[in-house]
C-alpha cells in the first residue's frame, strides 16, 4: 500500500498537469472561411458588403482566462458590388493608401468557455481603424467541434465619432456608424 500512494499521487499530478496544459489552445484563424460583413444605412438606399480577413491567431486560456493575438482585416478589401462606392470608400472614407489594415488585439474575456460545444463571452481589446486604437467590447458566440472552432460577433463602429471621414453628398444622407457582423473560422490546437 505504501508504494501505491507516491505512484498514485505522480500518477494524479501528471493527470493535473497535462489538463491545465491542454486549457491553453491556439486559434488559427482560416482567411478562406472567415470575413466581415458590413451593413451602412442612409436615407436613399441601404449598403452591405464583405471585408476580407487576412490573418488571424488568437491564444487562450480556458483556466486562467486569458486572452492574446490578432484579428487583421484588409481595408482595401472592402467590396459593397459597386466599384465606384468601393473607390470612394477606399479613397476618401478608409485612406487604404495609409492605412492598409483594420485589426482587432483581444485582451481579456470574460466568460467560461467550454471545451466542446457553444459558448457566449465579452471579449474586450484594441480595434485599430484608420491608424487609431480605440477600446472595444463585443460579446462572441464560440462553437468548439473536435479541432474545429467558428466564433461570431456582431458589434456597431461609429467610424465618423472615430474621426473618419462622412461620406455623406448633398441630399444622399448615410448612417454615422456601420454595423460589423464577423466571422472566423479555423483550427484549434494545444499550445506547447
Amino acid at each position: 500500500m505504501k508504494r501505491f500512494v507516491p505512484f498514485a499521487v505522480a500518477a494524479l499530478s501528471f493527470v493535473l498537469i497535462l489538463g491545465a496544459s491542454a486549457q491553453h489552445q491556439t486559434f488559427t484563424v482560416n482567411p478562406n472561411t472567415s470575413q466581415i460583413a458590413f451593413a451602412l444605412g442612409g436615407n436613399m438606399h441601404h449598403v452591405d458588403g464583405t471585408f476580407h480577413v487576412q490573418s488571424g491567431t488568437i491564444n487562450f486560456d480556458r483556466t486562467a482566462q486569458t486572452i492574446s493575438g490578432s484579428v487583421v482585416v484588409s481595408a482595401v478589401s472592402g467590396d459593397s458590388g459597386d466599384k465606384n462606392r468601393d473607390k470612394k470608400m477606399h479613397n476618401d472614407v478608409l485612406d487604404v493608401a495609409h492605412y492598409t489594415d483594420i485589426s482587432f488585439v483581444p485582451k481579456s474575456y470574460q466568460g467560461t468557455i467550454t471545451a466542446i460545444g457553444d459558448s457566449t463571452i465579452q471579449v474586450s481589446g484594441v480595434f485599430t481603424l484608420h491608424g487609431t486604437p480605440h477600446d472595444l467590447t463585443v460579446p462572441m458566440q464560440i462553437h468548439i467541434e473536435g479541432s474545429a472552432l467558428r466564433a461570431k460577433t456582431h458589434f456597431t463602429v461609429p467610424y465618423v465619432q472615430w474621426g473618419l471621414k462622412d461620406p455623406s453628398i448633398f441630399i444622399a444622407k448615410v448612417a454615422k456608424e456601420v454595423d460589423l457582423d464577423l466571422t472566423l473560422a479555423g483550427s484549434l490546437a494545444s499550445a506547447n
